[in-house]
């Protein structure tokens, strides 16, 4: 049995990985900023020195886009320095590491998918704090996954599905912008292919990216929620061209999952995991 320790375990990415946790295979130890803090290496040390982990999935982050750009110093003690931490102790003590990361470290002038070998440019400070863990992590280890992902929701805490959800069933009515086109990404789905590195236990080290398959606008997907929840209610949704934010975001963002797909089969289309989440909530 595969020992695993989770940090980051109360996010939405946290939360659904200990729904999911197959025991039968794995023994997972959660950790949420609380119990340890990724930006204390001797509380790190300390949690890794006679555990005998086998694996770290790192789900930890600072993830208000709009916050980072006013909150720079935070978003990079977590996202890069955290992210230096715990590969640090990784090393020390011989775990695999599996360090989530987002398509935001990318600046969407390709306009086609991304492969994981593109240069990055983020164009806002959360995506250039991701991509300075994503470099910590590169430099220190060897073994290692960094997944970058796109647009999560789940069945816990905020997202962008419940959000809609919740202003749909109070009868609100809603501007969405269609400005941004990317791939709405389950966390059901991207636990399934934690599980699966883990399980396998013989995928190449590297960056992958991982999302459900096509692509999407933030409007489009307000739709397609609003679709499954009540489509007498579609007409709630109307479209605008894009908001002034304090952060840029990318126009395009898709990640091509031509890689992932060598080594995952299970890949649901958008729609589907929209469907099958909407139906659990």
């Amino acid at each position: 049995m595969k020992k695993v320790i989770v940090l980051g375990s109360n996010g939405q990415l946290g939360m659904t990985i200990k729904d999911l946790t197959p025991r039968e295979t794995l023994e997972l130890s959660f950790f949420s900023r609380k119990d340890l803090d990724i930006t204390d290496r001797n509380k790190l040390t300390k949690a890794f020195k006679h555990a005998d982990f086998d694996y770290c999935i790192n789900c930890a982050a600072y993830t208000n886009v709009e916050g980072a750009e006013t909150n720079i110093e935070d978003a990079f003690l977590i996202n890069a320095e955290g992210a230096k931490n715990i590969a640090k102790v990784c090393k020390a003590y011989q775990v695999k590491l599996i360090h989530i990361s987002t398509d935001y470290v990318f600046d969407g002038k390709k306009l086609k998918p991304y492969t994981t070998i593109d240069t990055p440019n983020p164009i806002n400070e959360y995506g250039k704090s991701k991509l300075q863990g994503e470099l910590y992590v590169q430099e220190k280890l060897k073994e290692y996954y960094i997944i970058r992902t796109s647009w999560l929701y789940s069945l816990h805490g905020k997202n962008f599905l419940k959000t809609i959800i919740s202003k749909i069933k109070n009868d609100e009515t809603l501007s969405i912008t269609t400005g941004e086109e990317g791939t709405p990404t389950s966390c059901l789905d991207l636990s399934a292919f934690i599980f699966h590195i883990i399980e396998t236990d013989k995928l190449p080290y590297g960056i992958y990216n991982f999302s459900a398959k096509g692509s999407t606008t933030w409007f489009r997907f307000a739709k397609e929620i609003v679709r499954n929840l009540d489509a007498e209610k579609l007409d709630k949704i109307s479209p605008v061209e894009s908001f002034k934010t304090l952060a840029k975001r990318p126009k395009y963002s898709v990640l091509s999952l031509n890689k992932t797909k060598r080594y995952f089969e299970e890949l649901s289309t958008w729609q589907k995991s929209v469907r099958i989440m909407v139906k659990k909530i």
